[in-house]
């Protein structure tokens, strides 16, 4: 009788291919090359089923593993690796130690697997992540306005909290259309700001060239187009996590928080019951403490900053607020306690740590 023995893959994923290697406790080994299109991947699931191999480990890179996942997980036991714990011995590398690495890892069971989201959570975690993407954008470019409208010897943001309000946008489209500085202060919408003509008339004293003007246009176009489409996002946002309101109802709980920062959060988390307790959620977002032990002595140094940098920079931001609020709170009391023995910077670092280990949970 034939002795029933464990076969494992080990793959390293590229763009264009991907390199395979399959072992077996009893030390055979085949490998082989595949092209990561459609085609290719039916054969790499072809060649495992014929190998009788039920098993493949892959790294985690960017998102060149999902398509495999998609193809393959279906009959094979599908195992996704954080890159940080795979990590190979320095030395010789080259695409073939990697996958043989990747397998015999696998074969040992020694790869702890990553979380794979569902077909909505990454629907709803690649939305959250285009928004942030496009707010970064429409970021860069009112910077961009800032400058050009210094270069130009306008100082509106000295006069204004906010260029980009109903008020700043009047008065710099008046600028660009031609109209007169006092045409332009008679029509502010604000009666606040018609109290501040003096300074607004200092700020506004035009020496702008043909092409700033023709580049502020264009600059301001784009930020109304970056306008519209987040706003498109925020519906389709919207629509994608009403099947989590309850979870969403429980996150916006917390002062501080709404919308868009509440659901960034779930989408980047997932299902919170795949965490045991709030300290292992704080780990998942890297908020925690990485923690050195040398000659009995256990020193604990910065975060580990291992996870989603999505996730912690909306919570980071989301301290900032609660740092803010009016209201009073556990939250806010935690924060000036640290910050009173810490400093600031400790204390909005360590207030989201609190926050994601019991308020969420």
């Amino acid at each position: 009788m034939g002795m029933e023995r464990e076969v494992v893959c080990g793959a390293d994923i590229h763009k264009q291919f991907l390199l395979a290697t399959i072992l077996s406790k009893d030390g055979q080994k085949f490998q082989d090359r595949f092209d990561t299109n459609f085609e290719g991947l039916l054969n790499f699931r072809q060649w495992l089923l014929n190998h009788g191999c039920r098993k493949l480990a892959v790294e985690s890179t960017a998102s060149y593993w999902l398509p495999i996942y998609l193809v393959v997980g279906k009959d094979v036991e599908f195992i996704l690796a954080n890159a940080y714990q795979i990590k190979h011995i320095p030395g010789r590398k080259t695409d073939v130690l990697d996958s043989e690495w990747i397998a015999e890892l696998c074969l040992k069971d020694l790869i702890s697997p990553s979380r794979i989201f569902s077909e909505d959570e990454r629907d709803l975690r690649s939305m959250t992540r285009t928004r942030e993407s496009f707010v970064e954008m429409r970021t860069q470019t009112k910077n961009r306005i800032h400058q050009e409208l210094e270069s130009a010897c306008i100082k509106l943001s000295s006069v204004f909290s906010d260029i980009f309000g109903k008020s700043g946008l009047y008065i710099i489209r008046g600028i660009l259309n031609g109209s007169s500085i006092e045409d332009i202060l008679e029509g502010i919408p604000s009666k606040k700001l018609k109290a501040k003509r003096k300074e607004i008339q200092d700020a506004i004293r035009v020496n702008m060239s043909p092409v700033q003007v023709s580049l502020i246009s264009l600059l301001l176009d784009s930020v109304d187009t970056l306008n519209r489409e987040i706003a498109s996002i925020d519906k389709q946002i919207q629509a994608l996590i009403s099947v989590r309101q309850e979870d969403l109802k429980i996150a916006m709980s917390i002062p501080g928080m709404g919308f868009i920062s509440a659901s960034t959060i779930l989408a980047e988390i997932g299902n919170f019951e795949d965490f045991r307790t709030g300290d292992k959620l704080a780990a998942y977002c890297g908020l925690v403490p990485s923690v050195y032990q040398s000659a009995g002595k256990l020193i604990t140094g910065h975060i580990t900053k291992r996870g989603s940098p999505h996730v912690r920079r909306m919570l980071i931001e989301v301290a900032h607020a609660i740092s803010r609020t009016k209201a009073d709170s556990k939250l806010k009391r935690f924060y000036f306690r640290i910050k009173s023995r810490h400093g600031a910077k400790v204390a909005v670092v360590a207030l989201p740590e609190r926050s994601s280990a019991y308020s969420i949970i």
